[in-house]
Order: structure tokens, then sequence, then C-alpha cells
């Protein structure tokens, strides 16, 4: 597969996934103030800034606005071009991704994706969203999810179709860590894990679940009672929750393999080599030795080594310095060759 099509394939599927949690994060938070309507300004930016640093555009957040307020933060967000991770650059951007790529892609994912676009340009979109932000959230949501299952059921599952997991696994790691990350103020900085919470706290704990449509997931295996020491557990360690860390590393690992035909316990690349170093640490990881550390430090390195597995794959299959279309295809060509030589 030629580099710049894996490229576009790869980001198409991370852009969909980045404009899907931006969604998650931006209603759950504004259904989370409602139950907190006696709060003044400075009581409602403690909630709202937050959600900006998940993004990690909090200085490009406050060189366009003067503070932090439900208004200005969903503007930045949703609506803002200038900010590249709002939901309406990364529905452009991954539309454009896919127009470059048209002929890897099948119709009815083009014409998902294009109808998506032009919902979130249109008046229309502006309308529901000022008459109801949970519709419209609701409208991101829903087309995501359908993108995806169209990508698995009508997309041959092929190289193309393991760099679109690859994109997709690894931003949905991120911002799972990012999610969870946010309320890491109520728990003790380290060497312990968190004791009793409030009602407040349990609330805000509860969002976190729901913001990765976790909170359904949860409840079936611990009931309603909400803890933080379960909750970061379930999402950060969780086999069978497809929304945890542990589950997209695992599905992102196994895709990157298929796409070099490494064994398991081996790597052919750095990609593999940094993604099955972070899969073991989760495979024999406890929820304890992450409070022993303190959660916002292990998050934070966990965001560093995911960025380290995304540059890599740029580095091993998008940067070559080819000077010609003929020379990338018979680079590629003795790629394939190589790999058919390897033991295996």
């Amino acid at each position: 597969m030629l580099s710049r099509v894996a490229n576009s394939l790869y980001w198409m599927s991370r852009y969909i996934e980045r404009a899907e949690n931006i969604a998650r994060i931006v209603d759950v938070n504004l259904q989370l103030l409602l139950d907190y309507r006696s709060l003044d300004d400075k009581g409602l930016a403690a909630y709202w800034v937050p959600i900006v640093q998940t993004t990690g555009d909090e200085e490009l957040f406050f060189k366009l606005y003067p503070e932090a307020n439900g208004q200005t933060v969903t503007e930045f967000l949703v609506f803002r071009p200038d900010n590249t991770n709002s939901i309406i650059s990364s529905i452009a951007l991954a539309r454009e991704s896919a127009r470059m790529v048209r002929d890897q892609i099948t119709i009815e994912m083009w014409e998902e994706l294009n109808r998506l676009f032009l919902f979130i340009n249109s008046d229309g979109a502006r309308q529901m969203w000022s008459e109801s932000p949970y519709e419209f959230f609701q409208e991101i949501k829903a087309s995501s999810l359908h993108l995806q299952g169209l990508t698995d059921a009508t997309v041959v599952h092929n190289e193309g179709w393991q760099f679109m997991q690859v994109g997709k696994y690894l931003e949905r790691a991120d911002k799972t860590t990012r999610i969870l990350d946010v309320r890491h103020a109520t728990v003790p900085a380290r060497r312990s894990a968190p004791k009793a919470v409030s009602q407040t706290e349990a609330l805000e704990w509860a969002s976190i679940l729901r913001s990765c449509s976790a909170w359904d997931a949860y409840k079936a295996l611990h009931s309603a009672e909400v803890d933080p020491q379960r909750v970061a557990e379930f999402l950060l360690f969780s086999d069978d929750f497809p929304r945890s860390v542990k589950f997209s590393i695992t599905q992102m690992d196994r895709a990157l393999r298929a796409i070099s035909g490494a064994p398991d316990g081996r790597f052919r690349n750095d990609p593999e080599r940094l993604s099955g170093r972070l899969l073991a640490e989760f495979q024999f990881g406890t929820i304890a030795e992450v409070f022993e550390q303190g959660i916002h430090d292990y998050l934070d390195v966990v965001q560093q080594k995911l960025n380290k597995i995304g540059d890599a794959v740029f580095g091993s299959y998008t940067f070559q310095p080819f000077t010609s279309i003929d020379e990338e295809i018979q680079q590629q060509q003795q790629q394939q060759q190589q790999q058919l030589l390897l033991p295996r």
C-alpha cells in the first residue's frame, strides 16, 4: 500500500473518533451542570477549563476568549474552524482525508461522511445546537458509530482497514485517558486510593463513565455505587469494555502486527515495539500501582507513550524521502518482498 494512502486512512479514522469523543465530553458536561444551577462564574469555570485541557488546547483557548464558560468552551470545541481539535475541524479533516483516498473506501462510507460534513456546516446544525444541544451531539455520535459500522461491514479487511483500526484505537486510548484525567484533582496525589467520595464527587465520576459510554457497562459489574478506584480500573484495565485503554491498545497492537505480519511476542518496527511494550504494562499493571504513582502522573506518561506510537507510525509508514511516485511504488514492493522472506 502506498504510504500516503495509509496515512490518509489512518487520519480519517482518527478524526472521526476525535469528533465523537469531543461530542461525548461536551454533551456530558452540559448535562452535569444542569444539577449545579447555583454555581457562579468561577464555579462554572472550574468545570469548563478541564474540558479544554483534555484536548491540550488551553493556551489557544485563552488567546481567543477572556473566560471559560458554557458558551465560549462549546463554541471553541464545536464550531471554531481555527481550532484543529474542534468537531467541525475534525469532520472537515476526516472528509478531506477520505477524498484523497476515495477509491479505497466504499460509497456508503463516503456518502455518510459527506452527509455529516454538510450537516455540521449547515444552518440547520446551528439551529439544532441552539434549540437542543443533546440532539445535536446525538447526531454527531450516531454518525460516527454509523461510519464505524460501515467500515467494518463494507470495507475489505486488508492493510487499509488495519490502518483505520490503528488510527481509531490510538485516538480512543488517548481520549479515554484524557477524559479520566479531568477529575484527578478529586483523588489523593499519590500512594493511596481515594476514600469515600461526596455526592457531588460521585456525580462527577459518573459523568466520566457517561463520557465514555461506560455507565451501563460499569453498573453491570459494580451496581450504581460510584467508586473512583473502580471507575479508573474499569476505564484503564478492562479486557472486555471496547473503550477502555487496555482494550484499545490491544486492538491497536493487533492491527499493527497484521500490517507487517509480525507474530505475537516479536516486532519488526518501532510502532510494534512501542505498542507491545505499552500493552505488556497494561497486562501486568494494577490499579494500586496507578494510585501509588499518582493517577495524573500515570495518565500523563501513558499519553506521552501513545504520542510516541503515533510518531513511530508516521516514521515507519509515511515519512519516506521519495522523489517520485515510481520510486515510492518500487520501495513499497521491495518492503513487501522483504517481509515475505522474514521468519514467521
